[in-house]
Formats: C-alpha cells, structure tokens, sequence
C-alpha cells in the first residue's frame, strides 16, 4: 500500500472540492468565479513556500488559530474547558487578539504562502468580527470549526458573501449521542443548519470527536451517506484526547486507531467526493507530528504561538514578533531538533504523551531569554 501523505492529500482534497464547485457553479456564479481564483491563489502560495524552502525556511502549509476563549456550551470531555482555555465568557486575565491584530496575522500568511487557517475558539461565531476580516483575505481558505448552535441570517449571509469562509459543523454522530454530548436540541439546530447551508449553496464540512462509543457510527455508511446528502464536503475525524487520567478509557486504542487507519483508505476510495482528515491518525502515517512549524502551528486567542491546540506551551507571542519569526520560536526548533515529533508512540497526540517534555523545554526556554534580558 503507497505511503499516506497528509499534506499531498490536503492539497489535492482542497482542488478537487473546488473545481467540483467551480463545475457546479451555474446556480452560484459568485462562489464559482471565487474557486476558480483561488486555484491560481493556491499554486502561487505553493511557489511561495518553495521558494523559502531553498531560501532555508520551512513554511507550513497551513495553522490553527483559535479566536476566542469564549464558547456557549459546555460539551461533555471538552479539553480546552478542562485545561482552562476555554470560559463562558471572554477570558480577561490575558487580552485577546483585536481584529486588526489578526489582520496583520492573516497579511503576513498571504505572503508566506499559507493558504488555510482554521479557525476555532471557544466558539469562533462569537467573534464576528475576526471572521469578517478573514473573509476579506481571498488567498486564503479558512474552514471554520462552530459548534453551529449560533447560526443566525446575518451569519449565513456572511458565509454567502466570502467564500473563502467554510463553516465546519461539529456533530458527534446521530441525535442521541450528540445530544447526549453538546446537549440537547444540538443536532437539530446541526440538521437545520445544514438544510440551510445546502439551500444557500454554501460549501460546508463537518467534524467530529472520536471515542469508542461513537466509532463504529460516525465511520459508518448510513452517518456518511446522510452528511453527503446533507451536502457535506469534508469530514474531519479528531481522536479524543483525554481531558485526565480519569477518561483515559474513551480515547481510542492501538486497536481502534487500526481499524480508523484501515477504514479510512476504504472509505477514501468509496466516496471521492468527500475529503476525510483524521487528526492525528494521518499525522503518524504521514511521518510523526506535523506540530510547531513542522506543517502546521496553533495561535492561541492571546497571540500566543503554540506547538498545536493540545499542547498549550508558548514562549513566543505574535503580540511581540511576526509570524515568520514566530515559526522560528525556540521551543518550536527543540522539539523538531530533539526528535521529539517524530517520537514512536502508542498512536495518539505524540506531544500528549511527551507533555513533561513539552513543559521542560519551555521553560528552560523561557529561562534562557530571561538570562539575556
């Protein structure tokens, strides 16, 4: 079997559902003309990054940013609740990103050559007007993780007008399990919203949070085939990463991740026109961690730059420096140099299992600048 290869795929996986669209695009000749635009946005941005490779930087291809620490639910194992990043209302220990600050963030993507952010929170519909500038940046796509309970017609409309914007539903499966999880009424707020996107002519995706519980149905043909018929483009599998030792037994297994990594070539070939993404699953297919810098960072809503969202160590703010030197950040070349992302494990998030080590490098980090100060 060829070797999996994340960002090859990625890449090809973003052209194919775009020129589809642009084929499709009789009815929508506004979103067609922007797909179009955005596959000669996309070539140029991967001469971009070639062209600093041989200059001796490595840009990702793409980056998370998490918007806001804000979020409307409290779903049941929510990571960032757990490890308090995430609040019912904005977090005021620490100033959040403003949207010029994010706009100077998305000018320099542009000219690096990245062309997909994806943007979460907390519930990034809360901040409104974050996304608003994103939509104004049309070299870059920016799916955008919701947990769809705060579509209104305003938001629809701005989804509508930017095309670049891709709302991306988090659903954990049918209603009793999502229910169960996001509370109840949530997957028919999901269903009506997806009605709704279809009827705009809105590409959208959905993700989902993969437990045991939940495996068999969220990989399974009836769940698939009512997302395609929902309209659904893409669907992003994200394994559970425990919150504590104490819900260790609702991450998968080795035996699990072996039947998500065999089931997922399967279901590649089955249904083509679905992009399927499975975090991290296909980062250790693809060679180790694709985290900090490596293919991709996570910014934090205060500006902080992080190895990804489930390893929540910064000594390097985009307050401070740029996004060019933010991928140079000294914890970032530790754990590329130390071999730390490439670190053979039992299959899950790497820098989980290695988060002492994460943590060790940080602050020696941050002790050395120190020094120098």
């Amino acid at each position: 079997m060829a070797e999996f290869h994340l960002e090859s795929y990625l890449t090809n996986g973003v052209e194919r559902i775009v020129k589809g669209i642009w084929k499709a695009s009789l009815k929508n000749p506004t979103a067609g003309i922007f797909m179009l635009q955005y596959l000669n946005h996309n070539k140029e941005a991967n001469s971009l990054r070639k062209r600093f490779e041989e200059e001796g930087q490595h840009i990702p291809p793409f980056l998370i940013a998490s918007i806001t620490t804000s979020c409307n639910l409290h779903c049941k194992g929510c990571y960032a609740r757990a490890n308090h990043n995430c609040f019912d209302e904005a977090d005021d220990k620490n100033r959040m990103l403003t949207e010029t600050e994010w706009g100077h963030i998305f000018d320099e993507a542009q000219e690096l050559g990245i062309s997909f952010i994806l943007l979460a929170g907390g519930e990034p519909m809360l901040r409104q007007d974050v996304l608003r500038t994103a939509g104004l940046h049309k070299k870059i796509l920016f799916p955008v993780f919701t947990n769809g309970t705060m579509f209104s017609e305003e938001t629809i409309r701005l989804f509508a007008a930017n095309p670049n914007l891709l709302p991306v539903l988090s659903i954990e499966g049918e209603q009793e399990i999502t229910d169960s999880r996001r509370g109840e009424g949530t997957y028919d707020k999901l269903i009506q919203d997806m009605d709704e996107l279809k009827k705009r002519e809105i590409v959208f995706g959905s993700s989902v949070t993969v437990q045991k519980d939940n495996m068999q149905e969220v990989m399974g043909d009836i769940f698939l085939k009512s997302l395609i018929k929902k309209g659904c483009k893409a669907v992003v599998y994200v394994e559970y990463v425990p919150v504590n030792s104490d819900t260790t037994e609702l991450a998968p297994d080795e035996a699990d991740r072996t039947f998500m990594k065999n089931r997922l070539t399967k279901l590649r070939e089955k249904y083509p026109e679905l992009v399927f993404v499975s975090f991290p699953g296909d980062e250790k297919t693809s060679g180790g961690c694709l985290a900090a810098g490596r293919g991709f960072f996570h910014i934090n809503a205060c500006g902080g730059a992080e190895p990804c969202p489930f390893s929540a160590y910064s000594d390097t703010s985009l307050k401070d420096v740029s996004l060019r030197a933010a991928l140079d950040s000294p914890l970032f070349r530790r754990l590329q140099d130390s071999g730390t992302l490439i670190t053979e494990h039992r299959g899950g998030c790497v820098l989980f299992e290695q988060e002492e080590t994460v943590k060790v490098f940080c602050q020696e980090s941050r002790e050395r600048e120190e020094a120098v100060v």
